[in-house]
């Protein structure tokens, strides 16, 4: 029998069995009435909502406030969630009534003999009440006592069992409600409860001194007993599974998880010292072996939870860095944008934060990086033009005047060879020429299948706008597609220990100071990336009073998450048309790239025509 999975059908289901009206809101179900409130008399409507993902539920009526789940609608309401799961979580079963004896089962001496020559002892075997039946000394027999003492289930076991002409080793009485074994012998402390699968088992524990020592009425897979126990064990702060240890998989523990929501450890593999279960260990080892490891069991680890103390200690100002190129700026975060993050390069349209993006991802091919752009904006064919034009630089760019006098820039054919076979297998581009409806939707299985395919440790997205996919038939409005497409990417940041630079739109019209509140859309877009960039024109006070050129850009560190620096009165840059670099005060608008070899370099003469026919 399974544990409950939440279909959002049953949550209109229970709308319909209340005879009450329902509308859809995002992820969101509403009833036009809570079934706990009613609107308390006040006519309030639609206050009580149902997540359509999770299945909890609350009212938002302040006064009311309910909370819970669709099992918690299947008590409170006695509303069916099918046979199985209304028999595991409402269970109303009836089961047979045995004879309860006045006074405790003094066991038998084929019983202690038996269970002593298992290495459990005389005093365990009074305990627990066992003995074997009066017509066959060579069944042993365990009886099952709930918490107050009331005998519900009864188990059998052949001592001298031979599976060559014996049927069955274990077996128990038809139609008893299935318990805990042990239940009655446990104190009242609910500290500790040590959980094992058989009960010679559970009798190994309490001989070495163990308090709360219980086993499962029928094997590891049978849990049954869950619904009867469940309220008993949740009571306990800490919970010890000392399943069977089959090739190093302990079993129980998985199940013991997922189902109760104590504290639950385990028996470390390396204490069973190649023993099966605690019987073994007891009868090889002793009983001190069989205490001592349940003394050291250890948490079950949660899933994407480390100790801090296992995390590697890393000296943050000696990560890897890209080198942009502004040395003011790889001064400012200690040698440039760290990878492993997202960056935002925020700016208004038109200012030239995609030409900054771009001459970003020029340095990171300088330093040996594959990269990857998506350029939403501009065909390939532009953006590759505009890319090539500030590796070439300015003296290798060749300028003609046209007839209505304006350059012509173009770069000349032998230099575009060695620069297209300087990054050849260096850099990449989303192909932005397909015009499938999700064709951004696949935007990041593209990020990601490159980043594996080639190396890739730097990413442009130019910008967020066109890199996503608003679906509007999703629930959530896009701003919240937005954070979520934003947190996938610092998800493959992290991942791959990759740099990914995200171009981002500035509000046209802001109120507010701060770089990071002016990026339009989600507040989450800022919130998790690692640096922010915003590269603009400054205000129209700084041009007026001739603070910067309007020529210039000023490129200001909004935020700094790495190491806490930031620079909010901006660094000012300037723009070099002919070659689109971006150069600061002391930077070298001539650097020369990689492709450039003295040896193979050809310089266009004046008025050459671009690729003509040789």
């Amino acid at each position: 029998m399974g544990i409950y999975k939440f279909d959002r059908k049953d949550a209109v289901a229970f709308a319909a069995e209340q005879h009450t009206k329902i509308k859809q809101k995002g992820e969101e179900l509403h009833l036009y009435d809570c079934p706990y409130c009613h609107g308390a008399g006040h006519g309030d409507k639609y206050t009580f909502s149902i997540n359509l993902n999770t299945g909890q539920f609350k009212c938002l009526r302040a006064s009311c406030g309910v909370t819970g789940n669709m099992i918690t609608l299947s008590r409170d309401f006695d509303f069916s969630l099918g046979s199985d799961a209304d028999e595991y979580y409402r269970p109303r079963r009836q089961f047979r009534r045995l004879k309860q004896s006045a006074d405790p089962i003094i066991p038998k001496e084929p019983a202690v003999a038996y269970l002593e020559s298992r290495g459990i002892s005389e005093s365990v075997a009074k305990k627990y009440e066992l003995t074997t039946q009066t017509e066959h000394d060579n069944i042993l027999v365990f009886p099952f006592y709930d918490e107050d003492g009331r005998l519900q289930f009864v188990k059998y076991r052949k001592t001298d069992f031979d599976k060559s002409k014996d049927k069955n080793k274990e077996w128990c009485e038809a139609n008893c409600k299935p318990i805990l074994f042990g239940m009655k012998q446990c104190n009242n402390t609910f500290d500790r409860l040590v959980i094992t699968e058989g009960q010679l088992d559970s009798l190994s524990v309490a001989t070495a001194g163990i308090e709360n020592a219980v086993s499962v009425p029928t094997g590891a897979k049978g849990f049954t007993w869950v619904p009867y126990c469940y309220d008993w064990v949740s009571k306990y702060k800490e919970i010890v599974v000392f399943g069977d240890c089959e090739k190093e998989h302990i079993t129980l523990l998985e199940d013991m998880v997922r189902r109760f929501p104590c504290a639950i450890k385990h028996v470390r593999t390396e204490d069973y010292k190649g023993c099966k279960d605690a019987n073994e260990i007891l009868q090889r080892y002793g009983p001190d072996t069989v205490r001592a490891a349940i003394e050291r069991a250890v948490p079950v680890p949660v899933n994407r939870v480390l100790p801090l103390a296992s995390v590697e200690n890393v000296n943050i100002y000696e990560l890897p860095k890209l080198k942009t190129g502004i040395a003011e700026l790889d001064r400012t975060l200690y040698g440039g944008l760290p990878f492993g993050m997202v960056c935002i390069i925020a700016g208004k349209r038109g200012d030239g934060k995609s030409t900054f993006g771009s001459q970003t991802m020029a340095y990171a091919l300088e330093q040996g990086y594959k990269i990857f752009t998506y350029s939403g904006e501009l065909p390939n064919y532009l953006y590759k033009s505009w890319f090539d034009f500030q590796i070439a630089g300015r003296h290798h760019v060749v300028e003609n005047r046209n007839e209505f006098g304006t350059p012509n820039r173009f770069i000349a054919r032998a230099n575009q060879e060695l620069i297209n076979a300087w990054y050849a297998e260096n850099a990449y581009i989303y192909d932005n020429r397909i015009v499938e409806n999700d064709e951004k939707e696949d935007l990041l299985k593209s990020i990601e299948r490159a980043i594996q395919q080639y190396g890739i440790k730097v990413v442009l997205i130019d910008n967020l706008m066109t890199a996503m996919y608003i679906d509007e038939q999703k629930g959530n409005d896009k701003y919240d597609q937005q954070g979520q497409f934003v947190r996938n990417l610092a998800k493959l940041a992290i991942k791959y220990d990759c740099l990914i630079l995200l171009v981002a739109h500035q509000r046209k019209n802001s109120f507010t100071s701060d770089a990071n509140d002016e990026i339009s859309g989600s507040g989450d877009i800022t919130n998790l990336a690692s640096i922010t960039l915003s590269y603009n024109r400054g205000s129209k006070e700084e041009i007026e009073k001739c603070m910067i050129d309007e020529s210039q850009r000023k490129l200001i560190i909004a935020k700094n998450r790495l190491f806490g620096k930031i620079n909010l009165k901006g660094i000012i840059l300037d723009y070099d048309e002919r070659s689109k670099r971006i150069y600061g005060d002391g930077d070298n608008l001539d650097y020369q790239f990689g492709w450039y070899r003295s040896d193979g370099f050809y310089e266009a003469e004046q008025g050459e025509i671009p690729f003509e026919e040789e």
